[in-house]
């Protein structure tokens, strides 16, 4: 059996384990309320992709936004609004945060917008609709407020023309925090011709390069695999 499909069948077998481990820590640390259950089952209806962070993954999304103290949230890729929804709720209770996604599909978009209103969230967060490289230029061209935290979760192909857009868009000591980076190990690979692949290491060739930039990535197994993410502060 070659070397990848024993490795990936190893992976099937540890896959319930993971997720039992995830359900565990999930249950008594960040559990699915109302909202959030309701929101998953929306974007099902709807026919959305089931890729949406963890709940544990939310977690960690919402507090890394209260470590940061963010007062201004930047998504890209919303999917369902799920991850949109754990990162609003790190926002000030004062009503002064404001968090902006962007998504490209518009059915996506309306799932989201509606999930969002269920969370009490419409007032806080906007759906941008479109492509996100047009949405971040025009976010340039609006002279928008830098933001304190950005969370980047859509096409990697695009990733590193997005920590382009990105840079002219957080402060100094911002944080930019990067999702399904491993491509379930390929992302070490110098050979591969994958576009997803080779947009997350071409990602990864600009961070590097940069002084500006301090950042680690982190391998991550559980109920949505073998993945990981990467987290990067803005220090100049």
């Amino acid at each position: 059996m070659p070397l990848h499909h024993s490795h990936r069948h190893h992976q099937e077998q540890l896959q319930p384990r993971w997720s039992g481990v995830d359900a565990y820590f999930s249950g008594l640390l960040s559990p699915d309320d109302e909202i959030l259950t309701a929101a998953l089952l929306n974007s099902d209806a709807a026919g959305l992709p089931p890729i949406n962070v963890a709940p544990n993954q939310g977690k960690l999304l919402q507090l890394l936004a209260q470590l940061q103290g963010a007062r201004r949230i930047l998504e890209i890729g919303t999917l369902g609004g799920y991850s949109t929804i754990w990162l609003g709720r790190a926002l000030p209770q004062d009503g002064s945060g404001r968090l902006i996604t962007l998504e490209y599909d518009p059915v996506f978009a309306d799932v989201a917008r509606r999930n969002l209103y269920r969370a009490g969230l419409a007032e806080t967060v906007e759906v941008r609709v479109g492509a996100a490289l047009d949405s971040l230029a025009a976010l340039v061209a609006e002279g928008t407020e830098p933001f304190d935290l950005v969370f980047l979760d859509a096409d990697k192909p695009d990733n590193p023309r997005y920590l382009e857009w990105a840079l002219k868009l957080t402060r100094p000591g911002g944080l930019i925090v990067a999702d399904n980076i491993v491509r379930d190990g390929a992302v070490a690979d110098a050979d591969s011709t994958d576009a997803a692949v080779l947009g997350v290491r071409g990602f990864f060739e600009r961070v590097a390069q940069d002084d500006r930039l301090s950042a680690t990535a982190v391998q991550t197994v559980g109920s949505k695999g073998y993945d990981g993410f990467a987290l990067i502060r803005v220090i100049g």
